[in-house]
Parts: C-alpha cells; structure tokens; sequence
C-alpha cells in the first residue's frame, strides 16, 4: 500500500472532524441563533454546527388553508429519512431531536394546518414506495420532482434544489457539464435516489463514446459517501446542491464543482392523495407571511427559494 500524501493525510483528518460532528452533533445548544450562512462565512476549519434559530414556534394556524385538509383530520405521519448533517436532517445534541430544511418546512406546514404529525424514520428509497402502502401519509427528505416519480407519487414543491457534483480539491476536474467527463472514475452517490437513477440510465454515454464506464457507488449514510471519497475509493460526489455545498464549506481538501441539474423539491404523496391541496395552500401561506424566508436564512439554501407552490409540475429540463 502506498504512504498516504501529506493532502491526504490532512484529507482524512477533516474527515474525521466531520464525522465526529455528525455522530457528536456539536450544535451549540437552544440558545444559540447562529444562521448556515453565518457558519459557513467562518471559514472550512470550522467543525460542522446544528443552526437551532426557531423559525417555527410562532407560526400560526390559518383557516384558509386548514379548511382544505380532509375533514376529520389532525395528525398525519411524516417520513424522513436522517441524513447526518445539515441542511438535511439531523439530530440536535440531545440525540433524539430532529433537525433540518425538510423538518422545519414539516413542522411549518402542521403549525399552518393546525395539525399534529408523527414523525417517523425510514431510509430514503423505502419512503415512496411505502407512501402507496399507506404505512406513512406524507414524506420529506428533499424528494426531487422528476416526470419518473410522477406516475405513482403525487409532490408538493417547497424549494429548488438539484444535482451537482463535488471531488477533491487535487482533481482536474473543474466543471461537469457532460456525463461523458465521468467516463472510468467511480462516482458516489445516495442509494435510491435522483442521482443514482441519472448515473444509471446514462452509464451507455461512455460506450457510445467508445470509453470505459464510469462506476456508480451508493451508499445509504451521507457520511459513507464522503469517507469514499476522501479515502480514494471514489472520484467524484454527486448529490444535493444545498447538501454539497454545506459540506464542502466544513472540510478541506474538498470542493464544490457545480450545479449540474436543477429540481424542485417536494412533499410526497400517495398518488392522488387529497391532502396535497392542504399542504401547498399552507406554502404559499408561508411565502407570503415570510416564515418561508427565515427557514431559508437559517439553513444557508436562500438560493433555492420558489415564489410559489405546485403540485406535482413537470420535471425541471434544464
């Protein structure tokens, strides 16, 4: 085995900086007003902080929306899917209490409709298949709105968000543009999801090219993803926008490449599910009250901002 480079070892170090934020959840307790912008303005020394700002409790019901939520109802169960590190969802220090863009835009949501949720962890690709079962009314782990998706799960957008790509900073690569700049690198990404689906249906670009494959390698815990890539196992990340830029601005030895595809991003729904007209009514609510904008200050994604919600709308083609 050859000796570890001096930008490795100090690679692998960040490394374990992070993930001993993640498992540790350093936040710096209920008192603390510090923003995602406000870390990631100090610099990638910085180990990871848990934004705990409230943007939530003062949010009040309203009855326009309520009023189009299924009678009878007052509680729903929430799927999510705990990512290890912001602005996904997370733990607080505490070790029980969940965090995140998606559990913030949930909670809102509920305070809007004056409804209570039970909330429930699963793994991302187990999410959407279970919301036709019913085992979960509604699912929040930064679902990107695809004309795939569509056929059997109806979204309600709350953001946009999308795909891009990070690597280290030793790479040549600057920019992907093309998936034909992958071709022969082994490629990282989330198990189940948009990125994985993109990689696969695509791989025949390489051949088409005549050069060999690039490699999909997923994994199911975000931390494992990184450690691939850190330790020279993978060549590349491919993720969430929001996701990678927030973690590239925790480490060194890593970069942000680019935005590579834009999505909205929604709730999920069994497919036809009444509820959706509830939910987007409650955003748009938000929007306009400006709750909306203080959830997005507090997890450093105001770029990702919509004007309005949709229901389930064509896939992004940009």
């Amino acid at each position: 085995m050859r000796p570890l480079s001096r930008a490795r070892t100090r690679l692998l170090a960040s490394y374990a900086l992070l993930t001993s934020a993640a498992l540790l959840l350093t936040a710096c307790g209920s008192g603390d007003s510090t923003d995602a912008t406000d870390t990631a303005a100090k610099g990638k020394a910085s180990v990871a902080r848990i934004p705990t700002t409230d943007v939530v409790s003062d949010i009040g019901k309203d009855p326009a929306s309520a009023k189009l939520l299924p009678t009878g109802t007052t509680s729903l169960t929430l799927a999510v899917s705990v990512g290890g590190s912001p602005p996904g969802t997370t733990y607080l220090d505490d070790g029980t209490t969940l965090t995140g863009e998606d559990v913030d835009f949930s909670l809102a949501v509920a305070k809007v409709l004056g409804i209570r949720l039970k909330t429930e962890q699963a793994s991302f690709e187990a999410i959407l298949p279970a919301l036709d079962s019913g085992k979960y009314d509604v699912g929040a782990s930064n679902f990107g709105v695809t004309d795939e998706r569509r056929r059997t799960i109806d979204f309600v957008t709350y953001i946009n968000d999308g795909q891009g790509f990070a690597t280290r900073e030793d790479s040549k690569l600057s920019k992907v543009t093309d998936l034909r700049q992958l071709c022969g690198l082994n490629v990282a990404t989330g198990a189940g999801t948009t990125f994985e689906a993109t990689l696969e249906e695509n791989k025949h670009l390489c051949a088409d090219a005549g050069k060999k494959a690039y490699r999909v390698q997923t994994y199911s815990e975000p931390g494992a993803i990184w450690s691939s890539l850190q330790q020279g196992r993978s060549d590349i990340v491919m993720s969430t926008i929001n996701g990678l830029r927030y973690a590239v601005a925790q480490q060194t030895g890593v970069k942000f490449l680019n935005e590579f595809h834009r999505l909205d991003v929604g709730f999920a729904f069994k497919k036809g599910s009444p509820l959706a007209p509830a939910f987007r009514s409650a955003v748009d609510k938000l929007i306009a009250d400006g709750a909306y904008a203080r959830i997005l200050k507090k997890w450093g994604t105001t770029g990702s901002a919509l004007t309005e919600s949709r229901i389930s709308p064509p896939e992004l083609k940009n």
